[in-house]
């Protein structure tokens, strides 16, 4: 009895947190995840990301501009440079999530 290998409480505590990760990962379906251990995104979350990347990327560039004419008073030059830059990171923002998806699903996006 004095070779018997007690495990300890944190052996335990692995060994059933592994057991319940495997399970879990057979309940849920190993392939379904996004990389990195994710659930993927419904539609309706991508289009509130797609929505507000766009829409925050705008309100930046217009902010900026909207201070530097302030401070530098060339009303209202570089909020219009500045709304036509936020409006280019934008859909450079929703350009990027977009080319994301298909690698998310699984498919080439071919």
């Amino acid at each position: 009895m004095a070779d018997e290998h007690k495990p300890t409480s944190l052996e335990d505590l692995d060994a059933r947190v592994t057991a319940a990760r495997a399970a879990h990962r057979q309940r849920s379906g190993e392939g379904g995840s996004a990389p990195g251990g994710k659930p993927p995104m419904s539609g309706f979350g991508l289009a509130m990301r797609i929505g507000t990347e766009l829409v925050a990327a705008i309100a930046v560039g217009v902010g900026v501009g909207y201070v530097l004419d302030m401070w530098l008073g060339s009303k209202p030059w570089l909020m219009v440079v500045f709304f036509f830059l936020g409006s280019a990171a934008g859909m450079l923002n929703v350009f990027r999530a977009t080319a994301s998806m298909g690698q998310r699903d699984g498919s080439d996006g071919a």
